[in-house]
């Protein structure tokens, strides 16, 4: 059971720090496009918009991957040690 809660909170130490990493690098590409020109929008804004649409992204999403695939990976590891 300690092992679980040990695995937990690893898990969520690296999807915070990969979704704060991910959001980071979004910002950076919303404001070099912004930069680049051509943009009628106030700068903040479409930052802030471009980010409201990142929040409800596929990429996003897939970061909880993070959880899934450990855990299923123990699952699997268990399964095969005893019932295999």
């Amino acid at each position: 059971m300690h092992m679980l809660l040990i695995l937990f909170v690893v898990l969520t130490v690296v999807y915070v720090s990969l979704s704060f990493y991910s959001r980071a690098i979004r910002r950076d590409k919303l404001e070099a496009e912004w930069d680049a020109g051509g943009i009628s929008t106030p700068r903040e804004q479409f930052v802030k918009d471009g980010l409201k649409a990142y929040d409800g992204s596929l990429r996003r999403k897939l970061i909880l991957g993070v959880y899934i695939i450990p855990v299923c990976l123990v699952a699997l590891t268990i399964y095969l040690v005893n019932f295999a």
